[in-house]
């Protein structure tokens, strides 16, 4: 997010509780616990329909679906607790991907679990590696790829939505399914909109409660499932062990699984930005990208797990944004229970089994609320920096992409042909062309005058004669320069409050955007956020020294905008300066 010269509005009032709050206890698991149950159908449904479809045998089948819920459950956990480079210390369901269903099926028909396995475990390494050096990949995964990756998970979705309003039940009442539906759309809706504290944290279950009710009174609640179900079971492990022979098998089905897994983390970058939207009172917070780039190395964990266990990968799912958003309960303490409610209950089938009896129309209406409000934050997040005639069109042609492919609009006979169908999910789609398309323009862009240099006051004489330099290349006086050189003085001044004594390396790129200066500074890891200390400058009375505010003051004066990303590895500062008139 951009932060601009304007100050900050005020903070609304949704956000009950921040991630670093402590909620009181019973508030936390009521949450949790929402999360879980309107959760693990979900994650249980996708190793279901792989397993099924590939004709896998019972017991294998109860096991990739208990393991499936296992592992989802110990990264909710990892999520929220965010220890090390992993976790994004904020409320995140990781869930099966079903943009994984073509290959996972494929490699079990041609291979088994053994070669499932092994090709789950291989394409672990890509959220691994992009979340160890995500910086290399910021001009790419773009807010405009990650906002339209958002949007177009309710197009891919809504055929199952359709799937799940004609699957009832033969001899059920007719107007059951459409009533049940209803009930749980307006319940939900009507709760969002109009209720308030303890009413509308509720919302979600309420809905699904009346919705069940009406369901049930027509015999659309299976309750013999839930009686014949046993109360408490061990698991049976059934691990498949590796394909190590590395057949034609293998090295067919591997770039389907390498590319539905930049795809899939993706997915949990446009989440763990999504969900650090609507985790804090402040809306105008700087994204922290090492949040982000948790969030991505518990991706390639839960898939290192789901491939040792032979089940179905996964990553982040969007499901608590909304609930965020609709509970303004963001605390951490929120996904532990809910990853320690997944982990219970795979050891309590009857628990499983009143879950899974939920009727598919009454999980369709809250699906129908759910996915209404990942589109708007969709949306948000593709016009957070102002949405330019380049980005615009990028967002419009991957969504158009991705409706079509979906609905088998655009060469249906080819597309089903090609790396299993992968191009048939409109996110993997719309999301691949989103990133095709940026990273042409990134290859294409007029190349940047570039500068090498330490980032001591002392270095500032070779600075400011490559920004004249620039500046005189591109048509601009010395006004511009010397604007330029302070802008850039200023930035230093203030990054190098928060950094240790050791000398540090600076790579500095200028670029002219129309009328403006675009400054790309890369320098190690320093303390603070300098985006929310100038987006903040005004807003509260702190203790900040009056050399420090007068350096920010001179920099927001100086500068249209500062963007400052912060990963582990490197800190990127982007500021833009018009050109004086």
């Amino acid at each position: 997010m951009t932060t601009t010269p304007a100050s900050a509005p005020p903070a609304g009032p949704t956000v009950r509780y921040q991630p670093d709050d402590t909620p009181p206890l019973r508030l936390a698991v009521g949450v949790g616990l929402q999360l879980a149950v309107l959760n693990i159908a979900a994650v249980m449904l996708i190793p279901m329909v792989v397993m099924r479809a590939a004709g896998m045998s019972d017991s294998y089948f109860a096991w990739a679906v208990l393991a499936s819920v296992t592992v989802c459950g110990l990264t909710t956990v990892v999520q929220a607790l965010r220890a090390g480079r992993f976790g994004a210390g904020h409320v995140m369901v990781m869930g099966t991907s079903g943009a994984f269903i073509p290959a996972s099926i494929m490699a079990l028909v041609e291979g088994g679990p053994s070669l499932l396995a092994t090709l789950v475990v291989m394409s672990a390494l890509v959220p691994l590696v992009l979340s160890w050096r995500l910086s290399l990949f910021q001009r790419i995964l773009t807010p405009a790829v990650s906002g339209t990756v958002i949007m177009l998970i309710p197009v891919t979705v809504m055929p199952f939505v359709s799937g799940l309003l004609s699957g009832v039940r033969e001899g059920a009442g007719a107007p059951g399914a459409p009533l049940s539906f209803l009930v749980t759309v307006l319940v939900i809706g009507g709760l969002a909109l109009k209720a308030t504290g303890s009413l509308r944290l509720w919302a979600p279950v309420i809905g699904v409660v009346a919705g069940s009710a009406i369901a049930a009174y027509h015999g659309l609640y299976d309750l013999e499932r839930v009686a014949a179900a046993p109360s408490i079971d061990l698991p049976r492990p059934q691990a498949p062990g590796f394909d190590l022979g590395f057949g034609p098998d293998f090295w067919t089905l591997l770039p389907s699984f390498l590319l539905v897994a930049v795809i899939a983390a993706v997915r949990t970058m446009s989440s763990a930005i999504a969900v650090q939207r609507v985790s804090w009172r402040r809306k105008n917070r700087a994204i922290d990208f090492r949040a982000v780039q948790g969030a991505v190395s518990v991706d390639g964990l839960g898939n290192l797990l789901a491939g040792l266990a032979g089940t179905v990968p996964g990553s982040a799912t969007t499901t608590s944004v909304p609930l965020t958003q609709l509970t303004g309960v963001a605390a951490r303490a929120v996904g532990i229970v809910a990853g320690a409610a997944f982990i219970a209950l795979a050891f309590l089938p009857k628990a499983f089994a009143a879950i899974l009896a939920i009727p598919d129309p009454v999980f369709a209406g809250y699906l129908v609320v759910l996915l209404a409000m990942l589109f708007t934050i969709g949306m948000k997040i593709v016009v957070q920096d102002g949405l330019g005639y380049r980005d615009g069109l990028i967002v419009g042609i991957a969504f158009l992409a991705g409706v079509s492919f979906q609905y088998g609009m655009i060469f249906p006979e080819h597309v089903s042909g090609f790396a299993g169908g992968l191009l048939e999910n409109g996110m993997n789609a719309g999301g691949l062309a989103a990133i095709l398309m940026t990273l042409f323009l990134r290859v294409t862009d007029p190349r940047r005058s570039r500068i090498e240099t330490g980032s001591d006051p002392s270095d500032l004489v070779a600075i400011r004669g490559f920004l004249g330099d620039f500046s005189s290349r591109n048509g601009w006086g010395r006004e511009m320069a010397n604007r330029l050189a302070a802008a850039m003085e200023e930035t230093l001044l203030t990054l190098g409050e928060g950094a240790a004594n050791a000398r540090r390396r600076l790579q500095l790129t200028a670029r002219r955007d129309g009328d403006s200066a675009v400054l790309d500074l890369f320098v190690a890891p320093v303390g603070d956020n300098l985006q929310d200390r100038v987006a903040l400058l005004g807003e509260v009375e702190d203790d900040t020294p009056v050399a420090r505010e007068v350096s920010l003051r001179l920099l927001r004066h100086l500068a249209s905008s500062v963007r400052h990303r912060q990963y582990h590895d490197t800190d990127v500062v982007t500021v833009r300066v018009e050109a004086p008139l």
